[in-house]
């Protein structure tokens, strides 16, 4: 069966992305996902991501990670879903659609930069890391989220330490997300290991989301937007912050169409 698909990505996180609005029905099991984002023998991408109908709202994301499991969100792939609804005509400038995690809002500011609502935040809890004698911030996104502060981001290996804190016994059994922020003021520089890829990706929606909201929560510093610079690109949040309980949270950045494509689901399933 010939399946057609394009290919976008948001600040180098990718992304398949399949209309299966009039497609006939399909297991989409673990091993067809990870056969398409397989970066050797399939298509190669973070996520794969489907657009259907919703029935109350412009369309229904659902997002697989790398590994084939289904998550809740992905920031970058929500906005990177919206450009391509846009660009196929489903929805004008503004949007409204169902994800796992609940609905949500977004904006076409241009075809290749969108502003994404995403849910609201109620709990942010702080890690203590003795061994380590560190701390961080353990908050859900959308997805389960650490987030940690270092001076020295640039030299950590992302994938040794992320893999360490993702696997670690407070977080089981599906563990976390792992995010390594340096902090000057409203900006940061941000590198994340994502669970589900299980590396280290050029960018993560949801971990700048956390980590704009637990250096507010660290700091007090009274800041309503954050400016992130990720390995793939640069975004930014906003939002309101009354003590534990986060509103009106907005990621922006870039979504770009990379390729269209047709691929043989048996060739590779």
């Amino acid at each position: 069966m010939d399946i057609a698909f394009q290919k976008w990505q948001g600040a180098g996180n990718d992304f398949i992305i399949i209309d299966f609005r009039n497609l006939p029905s399909i297991n989409w099991d673990q091993k067809l996902v990870r056969s398409l984002c397989d970066r050797h023998f399939g298509i190669g991408a973070d996520g794969l991501m489907l657009l259907s109908q919703a029935d109350d709202g412009d369309f229904m994301m659902r997002y697989f990670n790398a590994d084939g499991l289904v998550a809740d969100m992905c920031g970058n792939g929500g906005r990177c879903m919206v450009a391509m609804a846009h660009r196929i005509g489903i929805i004008g400038h503004k949007t409204r659609f169902l994800a796992d995690d609940g609905w949500h809002e977004a904006t076409v500011v241009n075809p290749h930069h969108i502003q994404l609502k995403m849910i609201n935040i109620s709990g942010i809890q702080r890690v203590e890391f003795r061994e380590e004698g560190t701390y961080g911030y353990a908050l859900n996104t959308g997805v389960p989220h650490l987030v940690l502060f270092t001076e020295s981001i640039e030299q950590l290996d992302v994938d040794a330490l992320g893999r360490q804190y993702r696997y670690d016994a407070r977080f089981a059994p599906d563990g976390t997300n792992v995010n390594f922020v340096k902090a000057d003021g409203n900006r940061l520089r941000i590198r994340t290991y994502e669970r589900g890829v299980e590396g280290e990706t050029l960018a993560c929606g949801t971990g700048n989301v956390a980590a704009s909201i637990a250096a507010e929560h660290d700091t007090n510093a009274g800041f309503s937007r954050y400016h992130l610079q990720a390995n793939g690109g640069d975004l930014a949040v906003s939002f309101q912050k009354r003590g534990n309980e986060v509103s009106d949270i907005w990621l922006e950045g870039p979504a770009t169409w990379v390729f269209d494509g047709v691929i043989e689901l048996p060739s590779i399933a």
